[in-house]
């Protein structure tokens, strides 16, 4: 069959298609930048569009020819600079099953429980628009409901299960009771293979058997992570506030953080659904953990994943105090210069030099710009140490000197592009 899979490139996406290509179907994988993904799954016809872009019929027509089932497996989990959930999850979809209707493919909804505390946040709001316009189209369908989906690898809330697995000496968890359901990645990758052969249709639950709380759910991903037992401190929700209000920031700068508000009101009552007679039997944590034994990469992921966030404000915290603080006494500043040029060119490449340091300190912020900013740190901070070494050598026998301090940042920096790719 002729398949198209729509987020091909996440977490869900890549091992579906990975599935259907093994099935020995021709598979169209639709993202907004399968570069990488077209070297790492080449039997895969790779296309490149965004869902936020494509809310007409009309954006869906070329798309649709001669395809035999539409497998959407996009998803956003909040509004922000990268991500347009009524437009994605909702106008996308309602503009693809009208375009569909002359073809009539079988359209593959991976879903979400839709009820809950966090029912009427875009979310969940959007998902559930969609579901509804799929029942009333009449086009075959499946809409599928995973519960927390594990693998061998993480993305999301899988990762943050990682991260706190990982943290030192002891656990601290906000929720640590609530249930959490899971299921593998195999399991929705196998119920979308039965859905292309026929075998699967209608609106259906996938979880396995057991719900786990999420302390439980941390010390079972320890344990695989080869840590020690640590002791789990129940905080009170009121304290996550702050941490879910920098979250939601760093959203509306294009961090997808899975501390943000979303998730925590999905979490507030645990990931649990209504199992319905139609529910399909699925992996447990622990039998998916133990099919995908941990390596020594596992637990540097688990380990940097909550680094990687301090990482990048502290980099930026950097530059920022380095272009403004000479900004104070820029005279002073300008002097370092004055036995090379003119007292008003010193001060003219002071000035520079200091906006060059605040904005990239404010572009690494910003996800869309971090790694062109990070690159930018890189070539300014080796200027720096060439023209400061060709100029004032004398500073390099400064310990806590400017040239010095610049060493560390370049390491910093280098930390922070090695980690910045989200999938």
């Amino acid at each position: 069959m002729n398949i198209l899979i729509l987020g091909a490139t996440g977490f869900l996406g890549s091992v579906v298609a990975a599935r259907l290509v093994a099935d020995g179907h021709a598979v169209t994988g639709l993202g907004r930048n399968p570069a990488k993904s077209r070297l790492k799954q080449p039997a895969i016809d790779w296309r490149r569009a965004d869902l936020a872009q494509m809310t007409k019929p009309e954006d869906w027509e070329d798309l649709l020819k001669d395809r035999h089932a539409i497998v959407n497996c996009a998803g956003a989990l909040q509004d922000g600079l990268s991500d347009d959930l009524s437009a994605t999850q909702a106008d996308a979809m309602l503009a693809l099953y009208a375009a569909a209707k002359r073809s009539r493919p079988l359209i593959v909804q991976i879903s979400a429980r839709t009820t809950g505390a966090a029912a009427d946040l875009p979310f969940l709001s959007t998902k559930r628009l969609a579901d509804e316009a799929l029942v009333a189209s009449d086009l075959p369908h499946l809409i599928l409901r995973p519960a927390l989906v594990l693998g061998r690898n993480a993305h999301g809330g899988s990762s943050l299960l990682r991260a706190l697995a990982a943290f030192p000496l002891a656990l601290p968890l906000v929720h640590a009771e609530s249930p959490v359901e899971t299921l593998s990645v195999d399991d929705v990758a196998q119920a979308v293979s039965w859905a292309v052969a026929g075998e699967l249709r209608g609106d259906i639950v996938l979880a396995a058997d057991e719900a786990l709380t999420l302390a439980d759910l941390v010390r079972l991903h320890r344990q695989w992570l080869g840590l020690p037992p640590a002791r789990v401190f129940s905080l009170a929700p009121w304290l996550t506030k702050p941490v879910t209000w920098l979250a939601d920031m760093a959203g509306r700068l294009g961090w997808r953080s899975p501390l943000r508000s979303t998730a925590m009101t999905v979490m507030s009552e645990g990931i649990r659904s209504a199992k319905r007679e139609r529910g399909l039997v699925a992996t447990s944590a622990a039998a998916t953990l133990s099919a995908n034994p941990s390596g020594v990469q596992d637990l540097w992921f688990a380990r940097l994943y909550l680094l990687k966030p301090l990482v990048i404000v502290g980099l930026s915290a950097f530059w920022l105090l380095s272009g403004l603080i000479p900004l104070l006494a820029l005279e002073k500043t300008s002097a370092h210069f004055l036995p090379f040029m003119p007292e008003s060119a010193a001060s003219a490449l002071t000035l520079a030099t200091c906006l060059v340091d605040v904005a990239l300190g404010a572009a690494v912020l910003v996800r869309p710009l971090a790694k062109r900013a990070l690159l930018g740190m890189l070539a300014v901070s080796l200027a720096y140490l060439t023209g400061g070494t060709l100029l004032e050598s004398a500073l390099w026998l400064d310990p806590l000197g400017p040239l010095v301090k610049v060493l560390p940042s370049i390491v910093l920096t280098l930390t922070a592009l090695a980690t910045l790719d989200e999938r």
